[in-house]
């Protein structure tokens, strides 16, 4: 089964001079947390919660006034609309990721595949449960 039966499509995007109390309350309202950020359809990194939660929140940076490229992640990974699902399984897997950007091959943004996906529609019943467990072990702890 390939990847975009799968992702979840319409992905929201953020600016990245967005505040990050309303990048936030948008991540609320939505229900969801991670969000592409992109400038003139050109993806630039993903804002995540974790982001909010340690690179904002922890060190005391107002969200009426922090724009979303102070916090957000620019390290992204990626898998193509057509590739198998086993291959997002494997990516997170090995990368310790609970969501995955998805791209087609003109590298514009399709969608996100999340464990959920995976857990709910990946096919093999064994692929959600198995990454996971493989992503939720601190990094050093697989033997």
């Amino acid at each position: 089964m390939q990847i975009r039966n799968i992702m979840t499509a319409d992905v929201e995007v953020v600016r990245p001079d967005t505040p990050l109390a309303e990048a936030a309350r948008r991540m609320r309202d939505l229900d969801i947390g991670l969000m592409p950020v992109s400038d003139n359809n050109q993806l630039l990194g993903i804002l995540t919660d974790r982001d909010i939660a340690i690179r904002a929140v922890a060190q005391a940076r107002d969200p009426r006034t922090t724009p979303v490229r102070d916090v957000m992640t620019t390290d992204m990974v990626f898998c193509y609309d057509d590739q198998d699902v086993s291959e997002a399984a494997r990516v997170m897997r090995e990368k310790q990721i609970r969501r995955l950007l998805i791209r087609d091959h003109t590298m514009h943004l399709v969608g996100v595949v999340s464990l959920g996906d995976l857990a709910v529609k990946g096919g093999e019943q064994k692929v959600g449960g198995a990454v996971l467990e493989e992503v939720s072990q601190p990094i050093g702890s697989k033997s």
